[in-house]
């Protein structure tokens, strides 16, 4: 190891003890019961909020899996998929976040998703919260191993230790942060991250851009590549056995491709899936006051869409800088690595790094904190032993934890993973499971549980039938798996519910007061 990455390696070092530092302050107030633990009292600040909840979103996918896409194929992949989740970031904010503050408290004080659902309807036989429960578990099993995959590239190609260990040491890592803070130390930790994720992607552009040559000659070597500066056509790279050919100094693609109308609506669908993340929704839960969340709204919308800009763009800088440096869809994910440690002194190239860390750290202890409540909170306490203490309660969530992280790891093992492609299937799980059941839950009075569980359960199985069976098959059938299985739930939840019982009086005054809810 030379100086140069015992330097950046000294500058990430830093930034983890930091990291530790905010867990072991929020401590023992995150340990005093589960409601700390999981919401921590309903005490963010609209900044704290805003920004803790796009970092717990984005994850290493913004600063390693968008810039690849676009490395690898060009504009219009990633500015559709972009272009999406901002819209989809600021409705959230606009429409979801104040309703579902109010509902949460009116549904008996929820404090996870599982119990708001299952609050929200008043069930007696707990069949909503098993459901989500079971749901979060398996799709955000499978979004910690995205992170763990992230973790695992970053110091394997930094500092040229085998994949595999760098990636358990990252998972580890992870789980101590988590298992000592709650969420309190997660969403303190997050606003940090959110900091250091913004500065580290509009340093690695802007210092990519002047070597470059500047601006123009990015944009003409774009140009100069079939599709690859399109918003309806796309790059296609020649590749043999997953790798992309070289002639020279020039990498080989294709005739464009095309990224028609019905494309472009699916890519945009990614948009749909905040209506259905935990990690999200539980800073609407969390919020101080629901008037705080118009400033909240207006943070998170500059933020994502700084971040998502230059995330695609650093993408296409690292295409003319370094055409034939990262010759593999999954390898192009490292091209944010590539600019950082090439174009910046060691020391200051081990902070931006650092962002990588920040996105992965703030993303995967949502995860998991999110999973370990649903087992624990959920199906421990709320299903299975329903006498349990809070001390239980929490001895369970930290077992969890551990379980799930081990599993998470197992996932991650192929260091081949491509990051997006892990990312959107579980987006795709969550926003079709949860995003039209909540929907229609906080504006729509006719919902019954029977919709909602109808609902939750088709958009769920489609997700899995759509990515597994019908989109190999092409053509119409090739499009993103969120989209359609979106459709079907909401389709779903309207017929069942009109076909079935109208919802008892208590049911429409609960939701005549979330309506009218104002914090006071």
């Amino acid at each position: 190891m030379n100086f140069d990455t015992v330097q950046v390696l000294i500058a990430m070092l830093c930034y983890m003890v930091i990291v530790i530092g905010i867990g072991l302050f929020f401590m023992k107030r995150s340990n005093q019961n589960s409601e700390e633990f999981f919401l921590g009292g309903r005490s963010l600040g609209p900044w704290v909020a805003a920004f803790s909840a796009e970092a717990s979103d984005m994850s290493g996918w913004l600063l390693m899996g968008l810039p690849g896409v676009a490395y690898w194929c060009g504009l219009a992949d990633a500015f559709w998929t972009a272009f999406g989740l901002a819209i989809g970031t600021y409705l959230n904010w606009l429409i979801v976040a104040k309703r579902l503050r109010g509902y949460s408290v009116v549904a008996d004080n929820a404090i996870t998703l599982p119990d708001f659902f299952s609050n929200r309807f008043r069930e007696n036989k707990k069949v909503l919260m098993l459901i989500a429960s079971i749901f979060i578990l398996v799709f955000f099993t499978v979004y910690a191993s995205s992170c763990f995959v992230t973790c695992g590239k970053l110091f394997s190609t930094l500092f040229g230790v085998k994949y595999i260990y760098m990636m358990i040491a990252g998972a580890v890592f992870v789980l101590i942060y988590t298992y000592l803070g709650g969420f309190l130390a997660e969403s303190a930790s997050d606003f940090m991250q959110a900091i250091v994720m913004i500065l580290a992607l509009c340093t690695v552009l802007i210092c990519g851009v002047s070597a470059a040559g500047g601006l123009d000659v990015v944009i003409e070597n774009a140009k100069s590549i079939p599709g690859y500066l399109e918003f309806f056509g796309i790059a296609s790279p020649e590749v043999v056995d997953g790798v992309q050919q070289v002639n020279g100094n020039q990498p080989l693609f294709g005739a464009a491709g095309t990224y028609g109308f019905l494309t472009v609506l699916s890519t945009m669908a990614w948009g749909l899936g905040y209506f259905g993340m935990p990690q999200v929704l539980l800073r609407f839960m969390a919020i101080r006051k629901p008037g705080e969340l118009k400033k909240s709204r207006r943070i998170a919308i500059i933020w994502v869409t700084i971040s998502l800009a230059a995330g695609v763009f650093i993408g296409i800088v690292g295409r003319a800088l370094y055409p034939t440096a990262l010759q593999t869809a999954s390898d192009a994910e490292n091209v944010f690595i590539v600019l950082g440690t090439s174009l910046l002194p060691p020391l200051l190239a081990g902070v931006i790094m650092a962002g990588i860390l920040a996105a992965t750290i703030s993303s995967s202890d949502s995860y998991l904190l999110i999973a370990a409540s649903a087992l624990s909170k959920n199906i421990y306490q709320g299903i299975a032993k329903k006498d349990a203490t809070d001390k239980q309660v929490m001895n369970m969530s930290k077992l969890t934890l551990v379980v799930i992280c081990i599993i998470g790891v197992l996932i991650a093992m192929d260091e081949n993973s491509v990051i997006f492609k892990i990312v959107s299937f579980a987006w795709a799980g969550f926003g079709a499971t949860f995003g039209p059941v909540l929907l229609f839950s906080l504006f729509w009075k006719r919902i019954n549980r029977t919709g909602a569980i109808a609902g939750m359960l088709s958009g769920g199985i489609m997700v899995f039938v759509w990515k597994l069976c019908l989109k190999p098959m092409g053509g119409v059938w090739g499009i993103y798996e969120l989209l359609p299985a979106f459709i079907i739930s909401c389709i779903v939840i309207l017929v069942v519910s009109l076909l079935t019982p109208a919802p008892s009086d208590q049911l429409n005054q609960d939701f005549d007061a979330a309506k009218n809810y104002n914090g006071l």
